[in-house]
Formats: C-alpha cells, sequence, structure tokens
C-alpha cells in the first residue's frame, strides 16, 4: 500500500468519524439536552471519546459545530421544499414533516443557548428567512390561515419533533400529530391576502 492510500483512507475514516459524532450529538441533543454526556455521545457514534476528542476538544465547539449544521440545513430543507412543493402549503407541510425526520427542530432549544457569534447569527438569520418565505408564499396563495406566523411554525416543528419519552426512535407520533395540527392552519378555500 502506497503512503499516499494510507493518508487517503485515514483522511476518509477521520470525515465518516466526524459525520457519526455530529448525527449522534444531533439525536442526542434532540432527545435530552445539551447536557448529554460526551461518552454516551461517543459510544453512540460508535467511536472512542479520544477520537472524538480529536474532532472536538470541547463540548462548546462540538455542540457549536451540530447548531450550524442543523440551520443550515434548515433553510435548505425550506428552500427546498418552497422549490419542489405543488402548492405553497404542501411545500411547507413537507419542510416540516422533513424537520422531524433529520431532527432539525428538536434540537433547537438545547443549542440556543451557546454564546452567539457572527456565523451563528448569520446561519440563524438564513433559516429564519428561509421559513418567513414558506409562510408567506402559504399566506399569499391563500391556504395558511393568516394569524399564524413563521414562529408559530418554528414553534409547531419544534413540539411535534421532539419525541415523548419512551419514543427514543419512533417519529410516528410527531408526524400524526403535525397532521392533525396542520388540518387545523389550513384554510378549506383559499382566501384572499389581507
Amino acid at each position: 500500500m502506497s503512503e499516499f492510500t494510507a493518508t487517503r483512507r485515514t483522511r476518509c475514516d477521520a470525515v465518516a468519524n466526524r459525520e457519526r459524532i455530529l448525527a449522534a450529538t444531533a439525536r442526542l441533543v434532540a432527545r435530552a439536552d445539551a447536557d448529554v454526556p460526551l461518552e454516551e455521545i461517543a459510544r453512540h457514534a460508535g467511536i472512542g471519546i479520544a477520537t472524538l476528542y480529536r474532532h472536538f476538544p470541547n463540548r462548546t465547539g462540538l455542540l457549536r459545530t451540530v447548531a450550524l449544521d442543523l440551520l443550515t440545513a434548515t433553510a435548505c430543507e425550506a428552500g427546498a421544499a418552497r422549490a419542489v412543493g405543488p402548492d405553497a402549503f404542501t411545500a411547507l407541510a413537507n419542510y416540516l414533516h422533513t424537520s422531524i425526520d433529520r431532527d432539525l427542530g428538536a434540537a433547537g432549544p438545547a443549542l440556543a443557548a451557546l454564546p452567539p457569534d457572527q456565523e451563528l447569527d448569520a446561519a440563524r438569520a438564513a433559516a429564519v428567512e428561509a421559513t418567513d418565505a414558506l409562510v408567506a408564499a402559504a399566506h399569499q396563495a391563500g391556504s395558511l390561515r393568516q394569524d399564524v406566523t413563521a414562529t408559530d411554525v418554528g414553534l409547531l416543528a419544534l413540539r411535534c419533533a421532539r419525541p415523548l419519552p419512551g419514543e427514543a426512535t419512533d417519529r410516528g407520533p410527531g408526524h400524526r400529530h403535525l397532521d392533525l395540527l396542520l388540518d387545523g392552519l389550513h384554510t378549506a378555500v383559499p382566501c384572499p391576502a389581507p
């Protein structure tokens, strides 16, 4: 095996380990809180604690990276839903269901306490802007109750995304509750925007 091949394999393994650490952290923070022990994160990622510390020397750095990833994913998913949805309300509903599947909303409260910085602030602003655009499009189409705000949508995603005790991996109840709530937000007959 050449030196290049050995270095490349190590690099691929390192990238895979980093991704597993981030995914495990997002899952565990969504189900518990930001104080989940780092040893538990490492165990769920299938790595040793030393590997976790090689990638993230402290909890704040790890949580900040997870927050940036989730905020970026939120903006991307909202934009993608708007681009491919057959109508504005369906796009909004699809975005909210994707939020549940990807734990986008569930980890938010635990990560909100991170110290602000320019990069986090920009990522938060992009996520809010993308969600605002989904809500505005549904309002404009007359398919979303006019009193529903983007903040309401964000809180709805949060409430439905976080599993109840005993539902560690079952997202079914969250999707069902979201569908019930969406039925209440949808206008049966499109109404004109104010």
